[in-house]
């Protein structure tokens, strides 16, 4: 069956689609030995063959989720550049080639998906999809009901408002206070630059639930498969 190009990278787990579709502007795919860069191009896998790199692409393996926890000190990268430790050194057991939905920065910790369904990484990652992702944070100081209200209407970070999110006071504790906030983008560090806008900069930041699919107990570098029954669920968003 044919497929589209950048489908057929991302269900191979080289990349997310919109990565994919990067990837092949870029010249770095190769389809019965010619570089392909329109978009629009098909491939079989029974018939064509698919290079990225310079190694040839086999789209078989099994669609592999899983639920990482992953700790502060670990970038959200299959590789990094600068040789810091990365969540693929954690799943080190995982013979598939999985690639992260989404990020979480180098000092957040939580809950983080990785899979070689690259159609589900579409799905959790564009902004259309609107997909909740809440936190815990613990904050200097306690916000107020302006701040609060700033959430909600949307804060205004790197030249340009938020969508609405949500903000929560759960505890508050002298000089800090524990919140829930819940944001439906991907932005970079857009927790913490949000939080520094209504001046409560974040002392930690913990991902606890996307969408309905919570981390539950699972302690800080563990990591588990998700079950038929969430992998439906995360589909269905």
């Amino acid at each position: 069956m044919e497929v589209r190009l950048q489908k057929y990278l991302a269900d191979a787990g080289i990349a997310s689609r919109r990565k994919a579709e990067e990837l092949i502007l870029a010249g770095k795919v190769q389809v019965n030995g010619v570089t392909v860069t329109e978009l629009g191009t098909k491939v079989d896998d029974k018939v064509d063959s698919v290079f990225y790199n310079g190694k040839r692409i086999i789209n078989h393996e099994p669609m592999v989720y899983i639920l990482l926890h992953k700790p502060e000190g670990f970038v959200t990268t299959v590789k990094d550049q600068f040789d810091r430790p990365t969540v693929m050194d954690l799943i080190k057991k995982v013979k598939e080639r999985v690639v992260p939905v989404g990020r979480l920065d180098y000092d957040t910790s939580g809950l983080l998906i990785l899979t070689n369904d690259g159609d589900l990484t579409y799905k959790l990652t564009h902004p259309k999809h609107n997909v909740e992702k809440t936190y815990i944070a613990k904050l200097y100081g306690t916000p107020d009901e302006n701040d609060i209200r700033q959430f909600k209407y949307g804060v205004h970070i790197d030249g340009r408002r938020t969508e609405p999110a949500k903000l929560q006071v759960l505890e508050e504790n002298g000089k800090f206070s524990v919140c829930k906030i819940v944001i439906t983008e991907g932005r970079n560090r857009q927790v913490r630059k949000m939080c520094d806008a209504i001046k409560h900069p974040v002392a930690t930041l913990k991902r606890v639930a996307t969408g309905k699919l919570e981390l539950g107990d699972l302690k800080k570098g563990q990591y588990r498969h998700l079950t038929e029954a969430e992998v439906k669920y995360l589909k269905s968003l």
